[in-house]
């Protein structure tokens, strides 16, 4: 008997909010932005609202991206968590 597959709450397609933290580096949004268009052609950094926390040490992106599958945003999370620039993404 095959496994259940487990409902999603999200509506493909969709546009999803991600937010993606990590330290205070010149590089570290186009990085991010270039992560995310490989999954999501569509997307452009029209699109990130940056925030430095208040020492200036972390720098949060929020990124909204166009959801087509759930598979798109695990495999997207699962790449960028593993970014080597990436603190966390939520």
């Amino acid at each position: 008997m095959p496994a259940p597959t487990e409902e999603s709450l999200i509506e493909y397609p969709s546009d999803f909010p991600i937010k993606v933290v990590g330290i205070m580096h010149d590089e570290f949004a186009n990085t991010i932005v270039d992560m995310i268009t490989e999954y999501d052609p569509t997307f452009h950094a029209g699109k990130v609202e940056m925030r430095p926390s208040s020492q200036g040490k972390y720098l949060s992106l929020t990124v909204t991206v166009r959801a087509t599958s759930r598979e798109q945003l695990d495999n997207l999370y699962r790449a960028l968590s593993g970014h080597e620039m990436v603190k966390f993404v939520l």
